[in-house]
C-alpha cells in the first residue's frame, strides 16, 4: 500500500505509534487527550477497580438451594434427622421453611464448592437427576455471583415413595 492511500486513522496511528485509537478499549473505560496532532489514551479505573465485592456463604447456599429445587424429581433436602428437625422448626409460629436445608457451601474469593443432600422421587433416574441438578446449580450460581463453581457434590439420602405417610411437609414445589 502506498503512503498516498493511507486512511485518516492509519495516519493518526502512524504519527503516534504508542497511542491507541480512541475506540479501542482499555479495561473498559478510556479517556482521550489530544494535543495538536498527537493523541494519547489515559486509562481510567473501571468499576471493578474501585472496590471489592464479597459474597457470603449463605447467599451462595440460597442460590444453590433454589436452583436445585427447580429440578423435577427432587422431593426434599437434607438427611432424615435434618428434615425432622426442620419440619418441627417450620411448624413453630413465625418459622418458615429453610432454603438452605441440606445445602453446604464453601466460598473463596473467586471460587465456590457446594454439597447437596437430596431426597429423590421414586422412579426418577438418579444419575440423570444429579446431572440436571448439578447443571442448574452451576449455571445459577455462576450467573448470579460470577464465582467459579469448582464442584457440586450430591448425596442422595433417601427415596420418597408417594404412598408413604410423609407428614413432614418438606415437599419441594
Amino acid at each position: 500500500m502506498s503512503t498516498a492511500t493511507k486512511t485518516k486513522t492509519e495516519t493518526a496511528t502512524a504519527t503516534t505509534p504508542n497511542a491507541r485509537r480512541a475506540d479501542e478499549s482499555h479495561d473498559g473505560e478510556t479517556a482521550v487527550a489530544e494535543t495538536g496532532t498527537d493523541m494519547a489514551i489515559v486509562p481510567q479505573a473501571g468499576p471493578a477497580d474501585r472496590g471489592r465485592t464479597s459474597i457470603a456463604d449463605p447467599v451462595v447456599g440460597k442460590i444453590a438451594g433454589m436452583a436445585a429445587r427447580e429440578v423435577p424429581g427432587v422431593h426434599a433436602f437434607g438427611g432424615g434427622l435434618t428434615r425432622a428437625l426442620g419440619a418441627v422448626r417450620d411448624r413453630v409460629p413465625g418459622g418458615r421453611p429453610s432454603v438452605t436445608r441440606g445445602v453446604k457451601v464453601e466460598v473463596g474469593e473467586r471460587q465456590t464448592a457446594i454439597d447437596l443432600e437430596i431426597v429423590v422421587e421414586y422412579g426418577v433416574a438418579i444419575a440423570e437427576l444429579a446431572y440436571e441438578v448439578r447443571e442448574n446449580v452451576i449455571s445459577a450460581v455462576e450467573r448470579m455471583t460470577a464465582l467459579e463453581v469448582v464442584e457440586v457434590n450430591i448425596a442422595v439420602t433417601d427415596i420418597h415413595i408417594s404412598g408413604d405417610d410423609d407428614n413432614t411437609g418438606t415437599r419441594v414445589e
